[in-house]
């Protein structure tokens, strides 16, 4: 039986199909001839006997409802979305109006308390004043009583006719009474002059203190609520450092292991990363350093190179701080920069908040700033950073441990007492 070639050709474009698709009249056409056709023309009908065909319309309209439901399915998550952050910025009103009242409340009651210091100074003094006055006339008082005694005395021998008891007595009588010479006694009035000035610049000091303290302890509480369970990557470690068996502690052994030298491994800094990244939002972790003398700590880009001796700057994908020589803190940045600290961390917190571009240190103990970058311009999933450094002979063999959080309280004695 002979089948003719043009049984294999497509009516519309003529050539051999590609893609062949029937219609309900039975007819052949390649899937893009007829597609194209109907896009081009209405009602969607064969393009050879012109049957007219529904069921195109049917998908068409079916696609267009699920394009629908998609969009309102978005607008619903979009809505909800919203709702969330609402509820979120509610949240975060009431726990700053809570967090202000404390402040406050502390603030004020340390104005109350320099107020009534002052005041009990000032009525001291004037109790001091009473009393000493008080004493004076009391022994003037005394001293007027025998001189009225005295005087009673002479009257009654002035109008004596026994001229022996006069002559007896006068030389007692006629003597002055010895009394206090009163002529440079004086009741000094308190000066109060400078004593409300200097009251409220104590009170100003103690004040500028305790705000630039409570507002550290709210700053540090409120960076904590973003704390991430850090664990340190042993992928990328140096082959001498050791990592605990829980991933929270890292320092230096002084012996290379043999390990695999993958693409994610350092090779020359004594460093790991942990395995947790951020790319959007903020996270917080809390590091111990105590009993150490040297360590870097930060965050570092996910694609910073790993196989050579490259310095520590953000240029290079690094945003860190370190000690050295066990009392030298420096923030690298470009160029470093020398940090003079209060006291020595023995925690410090690392916050990252992505979208502002912003790393800070913080010494958790006392709730200071140690450093911040900011302005940063963030491209690639950030990595929490750790070095230990080398052991130093045995004066840096301390561990560099991951810490849980645990969220300061307000430091309210002090403006309690």
């Amino acid at each position: 039986m002979q089948i003719e070639s043009y049984q294999f050709l497509c009516s519309i474009c003529l050539d051999v199909f590609t893609d062949p698709v029937t219609t309900p009249c039975g007819r052949n056409f390649c899937k893009t001839c007829i597609t194209q056709h109907w896009d081009d023309n209405a009602p969607y009908q064969c393009p050879v006997c012109k049957e007219v065909f529904n069921q195109r319309k049917k998908a068409e309209l079916g696609k267009t409802e699920a394009e629908i439901q998609q969009m309102i399915q978005k607008k619903r998550v979009k809505i909800q979305e919203i709702k969330r952050s609402v509820e979120l910025s509610r949240e975060d009103a009431e726990r700053e109006t809570a967090d202000s009242v404390r402040v406050f409340t502390a603030l004020m009651q340390s104005v109350e308390r320099g107020q009534a210091e002052l005041i009990g100074m000032i009525e001291e003094k004037q109790k001091t004043t009473e009393q000493q006055a008080e004493g004076f006339i009391k022994e003037l008082q005394q001293e007027i009583s025998e001189l009225m005694r005295r005087s009673t005395e002479v009257e009654q021998l002035s109008h004596t006719e026994d001229h022996l008891h006069l002559l007896q007595s006068f030389p007692s009588l006629s003597a002055p009474p010895h009394t206090k010479n009163w002529t440079e006694v004086r009741v000094h009035r308190s000066s109060y002059v400078g004593s409300v000035r200097r009251a409220v610049a104590q009170l100003e000091e103690t004040l500028s203190k305790e705000m630039k303290n409570l507002c550290a302890d709210l700053e540090l509480r409120r960076v904590q609520h973003f704390e991430v369970d850090v664990t340190l990557d042993p992928d990328t470690a140096y082959p001498a450092l050791i990592l605990s068996d829980d991933g929270k502690q890292v320092k230096h052994g002084d012996v290379k292991k043999n390990l695999p030298n993958n693409s994610e491994r350092f090779s020359h800094c004594p460093c790991v990363l942990g395995k947790q990244s951020i790319s959007s939002g903020r996270f917080y972790y809390e590091v111990r350093v105590k009993g150490k003398t040297d360590w870097d700590l930060g965050v570092a880009s996910g694609l910073i190179e790993r196989k050579g001796n490259i310095p520590l700057c953000p240029k290079n994908g690094y945003w860190t701080i370190w000690l050295r020589n066990q009392n030298e803190y420096d923030a690298n940045a470009d160029p470093p920069v020398r940090l003079s600290l209060k006291s020595q961390p023995q925690k410090v917190g690392v916050f990252v908040d992505y979208e502002e571009g912003l790393v800070s240190f913080y010494d958790v103990d006392t709730a200071a700033l140690i450093y911040s970058y900011s302005g940063c311009s963030f491209t690639e999933k950030l990595h929490p950073y750790f070095c230990p450094c080398v052991n130093d002979g045995g004066k840096n063999s301390a561990p560099l441990i991951i810490c849980p959080v645990n969220q300061t309280e307000y430091q309210t004695d002090e403006l309690n007492h």
